[in-house]
């Protein structure tokens, strides 16, 4: 009988391909069918999970990417063997890909467990294809290492730097105000985009890349190189070497991977102006970790760490700037001192070790710690009697004058009531208003979508207006800015405090305070509790019941209850 290939005394490709049984016999025998010999079939099993997809345009490169980490597994004595796993697009897929983060963790974990792989490279960029591939890493505990496809070059358009998504919300903004024409437009469109890789703001693609970085899960400099650079390949190489080590000295994700390196990741995300996503997906892998991360250590964090990283949409510089500028390692220097560095990374040595040579190359990219661009990081964790599970505001990126503020409330109870209603001329709106999206969160619309950037209303835009507070369950791209409120938990579709916002209530956001509320007495909100009707479900069968039925909130994560390990589970079940 042969040896569990989890067995933790022997390696697993080992125990697979050694094996004297009849299974040993087929092992080696269909394997060597493929060309590999005797020898190859004696080295350790690296598996590079491809997520290429020519439905995933951030990830277009990755057939190329995979040969440059074959390359460095097969010098370092590895024996390299490529599958694919689904490959989530942000652009492509409908209704959001929040929908599917859940699904391509499950996938990426299973083909981990299944397979006799002694050690995993994850190739990753677009937004939730990290996180889903940092969850199962956690969750399967073999040796693995992150390699993102980065980002693309600067869009350019009449001699200024453009940078999607961002400049896709402004660019399509002035021309629904009637300020661009439809030729002006599509060039626009011809520019913004002009190379592979993912998005080059500070979206969630690069807040991730940045954040495999701050966990010790990818080599260092790997987030900021631009996809079309040839030093993209260079560090391919020297993943595809790195693993082949770790595998050597057995050194797993959970080595990796834990409070101390959380908080660093946490620090690094509120010093970049990172994405709002990355919260609920640091939840997540912490919850894959068996690790509790409370809201309330992100504001803790927020408060402790500046805002130092001059990118936008918080800034002014793009993630091709910010790799000349010396990247996240020029970064983490600058951050050094509220770092947790004997952390150990997959370079097999500390995050003090990997930072010892490194210098910030340009200092109008990343501030000095002393002189930041702000004295808190770039996101707020804000609570009341409209969100007593928290919501989240990218506070770099809002306008000065909505920092505090009250306004009426203009309620749309759906993503379809919104489009519907939003620029109707006869619409009881103003720019001191409040819009309020209901039934967009995780259960309700489905899926969370990043709808939280509401549109401006048409009437208000040609009167000069460009940012408003608005207030959502919903997501936001990385690359949105604005007074945006989102993740408000609990959500409306299971009668969260934010269903029983009427038009004309007033509502008060407080950032300094950390406080959002509505400004109507308890015993009215009971009242409208009581007459509340649950929205009826989207979904009837398959993957979209599960996933309905199962998600936590996004306070805790939006994993699903049961990938959780039992300590965590238990907790939730006794909710």
């Amino acid at each position: 009988m042969s040896k569990d290939p989890l067995d933790k005394d022997r390696r697993r490709g080992e125990a697979f391909f050694e094996d004297t049984g009849l299974w040993g016999f087929i092992h080696r025998s269909f394997t060597k069918s493929m060309g590999y010999t005797e020898e190859d079939l004696r080295k350790p099993v690296i598996g590079i999970c491809n997520t290429f997809s020519e439905l995933n345009k951030c990830h277009s490169q990755f057939r190329e990417l995979a040969e440059y980490v074959k390359r460095g597994v097969w010098q370092a004595g590895g024996l390299p063997m490529e599958f694919p796993t689904i490959s989530i697009g942000e652009p492509y897929v409908k209704p959001t890909t929040m929908l599917l983060r859940n699904l391509m963790a499950m996938d990426t974990e299973e083909m981990m467990k299944a397979h006799p792989l002694d050690g995993v490279v994850l190739l990753g960029g677009c937004d939730k294809t990290v996180p889903a591939q940092l969850m199962a890493a956690a969750s399967v505990n073999i040796p693995a290492i992150v390699l993102t496809g980065g980002p693309m070059l600067n869009g350019r358009l009449n001699g200024a730097n453009l940078g999607a998504c961002t400049d896709c919300y402004q660019f399509t903004l002035e021309h629904k105000a009637g300020n661009l024409t439809d030729a002006e437009l599509a060039t626009a469109e011809n520019a913004i985009c002009r190379s592979d890789g993912h998005c080059m703001v500070m979206g969630t693609a690069s807040t991730m890349a940045s954040i495999a970085e701050a966990l010790g899960m990818a080599l260092p400099g790997c987030a900021a190189i631009p996809a079309p650079d040839s030093r993209r390949k260079h560090l391919a190489e020297l993943t595809g070497k790195q693993i082949v080590k770790l595998v050597e000295a057995d050194i797993r994700p959970r080595d990796l991977m834990n409070e101390r390196s959380l908080d660093n990741a946490i620090r690094v995300t509120m010093a970049s102006g990172g994405s709002t996503n990355a919260i609920i997906h640091l939840i997540a892998i912490a919850g894959r970790l068996g690790i509790r991360l409370p809201l309330e250590r992100f504001d803790e964090l927020a408060k402790e760490t500046p805002f130092l990283l001059n990118l936008r949409p918080s800034g002014q510089y793009q993630m091709e700037e910010y790799f000349e500028a010396g990247g996240v390692p020029a970064l983490m220097k600058e951050l050094e001192p509220l770092l947790h560095t004997d952390c150990l990374t997959v370079t097999g040595r500390s995050v003090a070790d990997n930072l010892r040579e490194v210098q910030v190359l340009n200092r109008e990219v990343i501030f000095p710690l002393s002189q930041p661009l702000d004295a808190q990081g770039g996101i707020a964790v804000l609570r009341g009697n409209l969100a007593p599970s928290g919501a989240l505001i990218k506070q770099t990126a809002v306008s000065s004058h909505l920092k505090k503020h009250v306004g009426k409330a203009v309620v749309f109870h759906s993503p379809e009531d919104l489009q519907k209603r939003i620029d109707d001329p006869e619409l009881d709106v103003d720019e001191s208003s409040v819009l309020v999206l209901q039934n967009a969160g995780p259960k309700g619309a489905p899926a969370m979508p990043e709808i939280g950037q509401i549109p401006i209303p048409q009437k208000l835009l040609k009167k000069g207006v460009r940012d408003m507070v608005r207030i959502s369950d919903a997501r936001i791209s990385g690359t949105s800015y604005g007074a945006l409120i989102v993740h408000v938990a609990p959500e409306a579709a299971i009668g969260g405090p934010l269903a029983l916002v009427r038009d004309g209530d007033l509502i008060e956001l407080d950032i300094a305070s950390r406080t959002l509320n509505v400004l109507v007495d308890d015993a009215e909100l009971q009242q409208r509790k009581q007459k509340w009707q649950a929205p009826a479900p989207h979904y009837d069968r398959g993957y979209g019941l599960l996933f309905t039925e199962r998600v936590l909130q996004a306070d805790r994560g939006c994993d699903f209850d049961f990938l959780l390990p039992p300590e965590l589970r238990g907790e939730e079940e006794s909710k």
